[in-house]
């Protein structure tokens, strides 16, 4: 059975006296710091000067030092950049200095998990895994409440790894919530195949494929993004918040009718069999290998597929219509730019 863990399993005076190295102030490293501050825990931000996301640590009561100085100062040193920056900084500027009874801290374990990261045996290395963007971790944080956490251990070398994860956990404010216990492989491959085959490989891939469904039977293309792009937030929202069934119950009956009798048409067994391959390759370690070499060769594949998705037709009808609804830009959150998951 899942184990879960509330407020009342995670003690936060285990970190005190230790000092926490927040190491890439981007979405989930302002959500978290922020928190861990709060808390009363002795935090220090690392970012590189020059961006938005280095004036926002400093706008926000931060004096942004380097990687190596981060890692010095630590006693718990958070990797919160991106997946395919993590490797190279970690070689550069922690290990060198990542003594004995030092803790490493991630949110995602695609690192760890492929072996891009190898840590030495005399750290612990934990993970508090966020199930939400770093701006509804701050928002439900300072409204008293929390978003769920994910914690999972690959080593415990101090014997109190999973106490630390937690009061990590609790200083984020996830324990108000409910931190599930996990590991870094199971939380590492269901994050890919989620994001792959559902929340952004498949539903973009659906959108695109029904509007130019409709557009190529000779429904306006305004028609076509309205029903295929512009609506899916009434029906994820409605899924979000009381599941599938639930959201069967706030649409009308035609439209729950079809979904029992049309949807499998659309995902069909050839479907699923190719989510199960997309799965073999997440497993095999194939995607990580294939994402860290295209980040190598500089993107070639990454910024064409960019490229080509900004000049569907889709992209321009969209930018068109939502003149129409200025709420929909007024109601997004001011962002820094994406430095982690």
């Amino acid at each position: 059975m899942t184990k879960i863990y509330y407020d009342r399993d995670a003690d936060l005076n285990l970190l005190k006296g230790k000092k926490i190295a927040i190491v890439g102030y981007g979405i989930q490293g302002r959500g978290q710091g922020l928190n861990l501050r709060d808390s009363g825990i002795d935090v220090i931000v690392s970012q590189r000067p020059g961006g938005k996301n280095y004036e926002l640590a400093v706008e926000d009561g931060f004096t942004p030092i380097s990687a190596r100085e981060a890692a010095e100062q630590a006693d718990i040193i958070q990797i919160l950049t991106q997946d395919h920056l993590q490797a190279e900084i970690y070689a550069k500027d922690i290990e060198p200095v990542l003594k004995k009874g030092k803790s490493l801290l991630f949110s995602h374990g695609f690192n760890i998990h492929f072996g891009y990261i190898k840590p030495p045996k005399t750290v612990d290395v934990f993970m508090v895994a966020p199930k939400g963007p770093g701006a509804l971790v701050r928002s439900q944080f300072v409204e008293g409440a929390g978003v769920p956490c994910l914690v999972a251990v690959a080593q415990n070398v101090s014997g109190q790894a999973l106490q630390l994860a937690l009061a990590c956990a609790k200083a984020v404010g996830g324990t108000r919530a409910g931190v599930i216990e996990t590991s870094f492989r199971e939380e590492t491959e269901t994050d890919l195949f989620g994001e792959q085959s559902v929340l952004c490989g498949g539903l973009s891939e659906l959108i695109r494929a029904g509007f130019e469904t409709l557009v190529e039977a000779g429904y306006a293309p305004e028609m076509a993004y309205f029903e295929c792009l512009h609506e899916v937030k009434l029906i994820t929202d409605a899924v979000f918040a009381s599941g599938i069934s639930g959201m069967h119950r706030r649409v009308s009956d035609t439209a729950e009718y079809g979904d029992y009798t049309r949807g499998k048409r659309v995902i069909t067994k050839e479907t699923r069999k190719e989510m199960k391959k997309i799965l073999s390759e997440i497993q095999s370690g194939a995607f990580a290998k294939e994402w860290m070499e295209e980040n190598k060769k500089g993107r070639p594949n990454f910024n064409k597929f960019r490229e080509t998705c900004d000049q569907h037709p889709i992209e321009k009808v969209g930018s068109e219509l939502r003149r129409m609804m200025p709420w929909i830009a007024n109601s997004l959150e001011k962002k820094p730019q994406a430095a982690s998951r």
